[in-house]
């Protein structure tokens, strides 16, 4: 009997470090947050003076059903100054964006996100790093996390309707 109870005992203590330290590495590495999560918002306020600045690549996401208009926006961005082959063009995730959006990572760059902003002819901007390349462990010989990046999502409010909606 005393042999089972220091065998239960002992099985128990194991499951709760075992737990604990998972628990523990999911804090560390950041998977899990105590705190609540800050939502980015759109800067409102104009705190950097908008410029152009080319060294800057550009992501250009149609979060839209219309065909073609990421091409489109991407051949604005090329005629406000970019290289070809630093503009980029493809399609989201999403088709019902409903404002067109530049995304930058830090606030270094509201300067050239607003300039990029601009050169398409308005557009809502917001300092949040969601768009921004990640390291790829596979070149351990070049951090794609360095890379400037800009992203502009384009919305609704760049479809040929304009975003309207019919009622049914």
């Amino acid at each position: 009997m005393r042999g089972s109870v220091v065998l239960l005992w002992s099985a128990v203590a194991a499951v709760v470090l075992i737990a604990v330290g998972i628990f523990g590495t999911l804090i560390a590495t950041g998977r899990i947050s105590l705190a609540p999560a800050s939502s980015p918002a759109a800067t409102s306020e104009a705190t950097a003076e908008p410029v152009i600045d080319t060294e800057y690549e550009v992501l250009v996401l149609n979060a839209t059903s219309e065909r073609g208009l990421a091409a489109r926006v991407r051949d604005l961005v090329i005629a406000a100054g970019w290289a070809p082959e630093d503009v980029l063009d493809g399609e989201a995730g999403s088709t019902e964006f409903a404002q067109t959006t530049v995304y930058f990572a830090t606030a270094e760059d509201e300067g050239p996100a607003r300039g990029l902003a601009d050169a398409i002819g308005g557009a809502e901007i917001v300092l949040d790093p969601v768009y921004q390349p990640v390291d790829d462990p596979a070149t351990p010989d070049v951090d794609e996390s360095d890379v400037l990046q800009l992203t502009i999502v384009v919305g609704l409010d760049r479809t040929s309707d304009g975003g309207a909606t019919t009622a049914p």
